[in-house]
């Protein structure tokens, strides 16, 4: 399917009111671009570096924060990309699509250089500018990432829950084991992994912060 040629499909969507489409118009985000450069230290124009060109920074930014507004993670982003054609012309792309791994490897250097939040901060302080949040009250909510139950000894555990590893375990085992996640209850039922503290403008929806912890650890110990 061609996109832009689809004229009716965005003149529908346009008159029910898309939001990503009044998004576009209230932020410029190429004002991003200068700060995105600095962190990546690409330069798009070079191409002596042979194989694929990387994919535009600020797209990629874009990106990011579709993942936040709709709470996505980077399989579900790649898949929506695909199906949603107002994903589509918001990020500005038609047949070209960033898979999950891009969008990982994306986000995983942009945590690494310290700058994210900035990032995030600088988007959302647009937002509040135009309106589009008004902090009126925020909905916390969280949620399960089950991981794979350990098999561990009881003296064992408890090594692991004063966060010490074995000294007898090999540097394949430690590999191998997840020494992060831990049990909690909820409504009864246990659960073991990890837990995803997400905190939504309740007017805009727009996700404000997110932490992941293991998963005995309170929503109030997180995001106030």
């Amino acid at each position: 399917m061609n996109l832009f040629g689809d004229s009716d499909y965005l003149e529908k969507l346009s008159s029910k009111g898309d939001p990503l489409e009044r998004l576009e118009k209230v932020v410029d985000f190429e004002c991003f671009r200068p700060t995105l450069n600095q962190i990546f230290k690409y330069d798009l124009k070079n191409k002596s570096h042979g194989g694929r060109p990387p994919y535009d920074l600020v797209l990629m930014l874009k990106i990011l924060i579709l993942q936040r507004l709709y709470n996505l993670s980077d399989d579900a982003m790649e898949y929506q990309m695909i199906d949603r054609i107002s994903f589509r012309r918001f990020l500005k792309i038609d047949d070209k699509v960033p898979d999950a791994k891009t969008i990982w490897n994306f986000r995983n250097q942009l945590s690494k250089s310290n700058r994210g939040n900035w990032l995030f901060s600088a988007f959302q302080e647009k937002l509040e500018s135009q309106g589009m949040i008004a902090h009126k009250g925020q909905i916390v909510d969280a949620t399960f990432i089950e991981a794979p139950k350990q098999r561990n000894p009881k003296d064992e555990n408890e090594l692991i829950k004063a966060n010490r590893v074995p000294v007898n375990w090999t540097k394949n085992k430690r590999a191998q084991k997840d020494t992060a996640a831990r049990w909690t209850i909820k409504g009864n039922e246990r659960h073991y992994g990890y837990k995803n503290h997400i905190a939504i403008d309740t007017k805009s929806k727009f996700v404000k912060n997110y932490q992941t912890t293991p998963a005995n650890v309170h929503d109030s110990q997180v995001i106030g």
